[in-house]
């Protein structure tokens, strides 16, 4: 781990809202370090129904699985994945 590296807050009570506002912060950042393709996946996922939202986020973590270079990309991933049973 280099010193840049955060820890990440185990939040476990995000709403649809907060959901969507992870992802969106992931997009952006995946569009920042040039993976188009995981930026491509979670385009336009704003108002999904849950069953498309666990999908993508399920995918996008297979995706970024053997990208070591992205972990944190992945645990923010698997935080949002955490919280999907939130949506009703």
């Amino acid at each position: 781990m280099s010193t840049h590296d955060k820890t990440l807050k185990l939040v476990t009570n995000l709403d649809r809202g907060g959901i969507e506002g992870r992802l969106a912060q992931i997009r952006g950042a995946a569009q920042a370090a040039n993976l188009a393709e995981l930026a491509q996946m979670l385009a336009g996922i704003e108002g999904a129904p849950r069953a498309q939202l666990e999908q993508t986020v399920r995918t996008a973590v297979k995706w970024l699985a053997d990208k070591p270079a992205h972990k944190g990309l992945e645990a923010q991933l698997e935080l949002v994945e955490i919280n999907l049973p939130n949506l009703k």
